[in-house]
Order: C-alpha cells, then structure tokens, then sequence
C-alpha cells in the first residue's frame, strides 16, 4: 500500500520524501522493522522509539512516522503532533478497517473483565457464533491461542488481531478494554457494537492520578458503541456513568442486584458450588446457574446475560453458556489437590478483589482461611496498606510476600502492606520468597483450611528487578507436595 494511502486521515505537521512509496508492513518496535516497513516512533513512559531509528533503518525501514524534527538521508520523514494518535488511522487503514466487519464487544471495569469475556464467549459459542477473544489471560484467534502481554493490545496490534479474525470468518469477538487503551488511543477506529460497565475500585491511580480521572478513562467506551450499552447500576461510578450516557441514541441496559434494573437477580444462593439465582428480564425470568462461586460471580454472569439478551440470544442458551464455563483461569480457581484443605487461586490485586474473593471464601469457609499475597511493584502505592487491612479484617492468618516487585524493593511493599494489617488482630507474618510463603501456608493447614494465593491468578511467572523467572503457582504447589509438604 502507497504510504500516501496510509497516511489518509492522518493530520500531518511536515514530510520530507516520498509519499509514493510503497509500504509492505508497520511497527512501532525497531527490532521488527522489515523491507519497505513504515517506523512509527512512539514515547511510551519507559522508552522512546525515536531513539531506536538508526536499529529499524538497519533492518530496512523506508519511512518514519515522528512527533519531532528528524533527519536521516534517503528516508521518507513524515511528523505529526502525537504519533501514538496517529497509529490506529494508519493501522485501520493498512488492515482495511476490520472492526467494521466484526460484531465487537467491549468490557471495561476493575474487576470482572476476564471471567465477563469468557462467559460471553461460551454464551455466543452455544449460539453457534464463531467468536474471537482478546484479553487479560490470552488472545484466541479461532484457529490458535496466543498469550497476552497486556491486558488490550496496542492500536497496531489489534487492528492485525481484527484482520486475523475476519480473515478466519469470525462473527464476534469479545474483547477486555482497559483504561489505559482508552487513554492512549488504543481501541480508537474500532467499531463497538456493544459496552460492559462491570463496576469501578480503586486501582490504576499512580497512572491516572486521581480516582474521577480514572472513571472518565473507563467512560470513553460508551461513546464508541453503536447497538447498545451494559451497565452495572449498582455500582455508584456505574449510576454515574448512566446519568452521563443516557441521552445517546443507543440504548442502555442496566443489570444488578440491589438497585431496580433492566435485567437483575433475584432469590440468589450461593455456597461453595457455586451461585444460583432466577435471572429477571423485560421479556422472561429463568434459572441460572454457574459454578463459579461468590457475590461478585453473579454481577458478572448478568453482565454476560445482559449483552447476549440484547443481542436477542435465546434464554435457554444463555443458562447453558454460562454452565458450559466451569472455571476461569485465575479467577477463583479452586486447585485439585488430595489435601484435607482447600487451595483458590485468584487474581486479585486491587483492594475490591481481593475483598470480593475474601468474602466470598468466608461464606462456605469451615476451617480458618490462610490468605498469601502482596502487591505489585512500580503501581499504585496507596492500595497497599488498605489491601493489608482487608487482608486482616477477612482471614484467620495473613502472610505477606512478594507479587511483582519489578523495580521496587520488596521488602518495602511488604512494609507498607503490613501498616495496613497492624490495624487488625489478625495474625500475619511476612515472607519475602513467596515459595517460602506458600509452603509456609501449606505446612500450617489443618483440616478443612482454605488457603488464598492472591494477586498472580493466571501469571506464570515473577517480574522482579533485573529479569522475568518462571513462576506458576499450581506448579509450584504440586512441588511442594512431591516434596512431602
């Protein structure tokens, strides 16, 4: 494709070059520059691809796309103000504006993302719709499955993911958006057919700044939709956010518990199989069950119920999409072991989930509930002593250890942790090696304990200063037993 082409929509500040040339692919990471690619720079917080220029040309770049004075002999220089906003028009229009051809489902909140997207995905898979996922845990082509490295794809990828799945004839697909995609332009030239509001925690802030900021990031997807939007009412963000959209020509569905809504849940029962409740909607009520258990799995199978009763899907599908989901990894996962106590493992690393799965447990706990966690490194610092307290507040014994201290010291997450569970009587020690912890927490089970591995959820591995090493809960704990633990 001519760069011109690509180039269409684009506001451009200056070029110096060729604007004929032909353009045979896009990057905005030098190491994949290739013969006649398109170099598109781009700052992020921790690197600049300006820097990189000089490696993309070596391995036969023939244009650059810049947001500062740049001169390199026998290249085609094109600037503009903000090349991170340029890059989803000049992707949508190398890849043929794929959304447009996908039916293109959105889900944005704290928690809840990952489980909405799978439960949406079984329901429309039992309709018989090819659907294509992108999110937390993996992305899933139709024909192949590919591990995420973030939760929503950079603008240049997931116009190549979009591409793949129409060219695999896939209907739907169903997609996690986080605020930070929102922020940066990332999901910008998408075609939204439908928005999911799960809810809104604190999290994310040392990025955003402040919590209002945050919300306005997570509100941006319900201005991108075109059939309809899902919100959940009951949370006060989610009640803010209908007050802001409800005047758009598209219609909003509102699901919940306490709060009157569209679509709601009545007589819930929920023990340690599972949640079981009679769904409620302006056309029919029916039965449905799942087992993934606690509070929060209810908000998120009606978040599910609600975009396929908007899409028309029959009642009796629905119940068996969301049957069909046994376990989300990660999320809630209960571990097979031949053990006299229980072992969940859980993503959560924001205070709402790790209070949600807490609660949760604590409804069908019999024994003492062991709770393992931490808090990530280089994010938000002020969750750490409030997640501390939750911690103590819901377990029986706390240990606290590392998650992902990246740059950080860990020893120093762990002490802000632990100001936080000073406040509660709940006994507790700290034990950096998180090997160490679970087998700690192993080694003092009783009969009929629950133990909680919070915060790595489906991760396989640690991020600490200086490299990435292999990490997988479950592998760690079939060790740990093999061991005699």
């Amino acid at each position: 494709m001519k760069l011109s082409k690509l180039l269409d929509g684009v506001k451009i500040i200056k070029y110096t070059g060729d604007l004929d040339k032909e353009i045979e692919g896009i990057t905005y990471d030098s190491r994949q520059a290739k013969k006649n690619y398109l170099f598109i720079c781009i700052k992020g917080q921790v690197s600049d691809g300006h820097d990189y220029i000089d490696n993309a040309i070596e391995n036969g770049a023939v244009a650059l796309l810049v947001n500062r004075p740049v001169e390199k002999e026998n290249m085609t220089i094109v600037q503009v103000e903000n090349t991170r906003i340029a890059m989803p028009v000049i992707a949508a229009n190398f890849y043929g504006n794929p959304s447009e051809r996908l039916k293109l489902i959105g889900i944005t909140g704290t928690n809840g993302k990952t489980t909405t997207t799978y439960l949406i995905k079984s329901i429309l898979n039992e309709a018989r719709k090819k659907t294509g996922l992108i999110g937390t845990i993996s992305i899933d082509l139709g024909n192949v499955k590919i591990e995420s490295s973030r939760t929503t794809p950079e603008s240049l990828d997931l116009q190549r993911i979009f591409y793949q799945m129409d060219s695999q004839g896939i209907e739907y697909c169903v997609m996690e958006v986080s605020s930070h995609s929102l922020d940066f332009g990332r999901v910008e030239l998408c075609t939204f057919q439908i928005g999911v509001f799960t809810n809104l925690t604190q999290d994310h802030l040392d990025f955003h700044g402040n919590f209002d900021n945050y919300r306005k990031a997570k509100e941006k997807l319900f201005y991108k939709t075109k059939k309809a939007n899902i919100i959940n009412i009951d949370d006060e963000n989610g009640r803010l956010i209908y007050k802001n959209i409800k005047h758009l020509n598209v219609p909003v569905f509102t699901f919940g518990i306490d709060e009157k809504a569209d679509i709601m849940a009545k007589d819930i029962k929920m023990d340690d199989n599972g949640i079981k409740f009679r769904l409620v909607t302006p056309k029919y009520e029916t039965i449905i069950a799942s087992s993934i258990p606690g509070k929060f799995s209810v908000y998120n199978v009606l978040a599910a119920a609600s975009v396929a009763y908007a899409e028309g899907i029959d009642k009796d599908i629905i119940v068996k999409g969301i049957e069909d989901i046994k376990h989300v990894p990660g999320r809630s996962e209960v571990m097979q072991i031949d053990k006299p106590y229980k072992i969940i493992i859980d993503y959560a690393h924001a205070p709402d989930g790790l209070e949600n799965i807490l609660k949760s447990i604590k409804h069908y706990a019999k024994g003492r509930i062991i709770t393992v966690f931490g808090c990530g490194g280089d994010r938000d610092k002020t969750k750490r002593p409030i997640m501390g307290k939750i911690a103590g507040r819901l377990s029986d014994f706390v240990i606290i250890t590392s998650d992902n201290p990246r740059s950080e010291n860990p020893f120093n997450i762990i002490y802000q942790i632990e100001e936080g569970i000073k406040s509660t009587k709940c006994p507790y020690i700290c034990i950096e090696n998180r090997r160490d912890a679970i087998k700690y927490a192993m080694m003092m089970a009783k009969d009929s304990d629950i133990i909680l591995l919070a915060g790595k959820g489906h991760e396989t591995y640690q991020v600490l200063k200086d490299k990435t090493i292999d990490f997988d809960e479950r592998v760690i704990v079939r060790e740990l037993i093999q061991e005699g633990i």
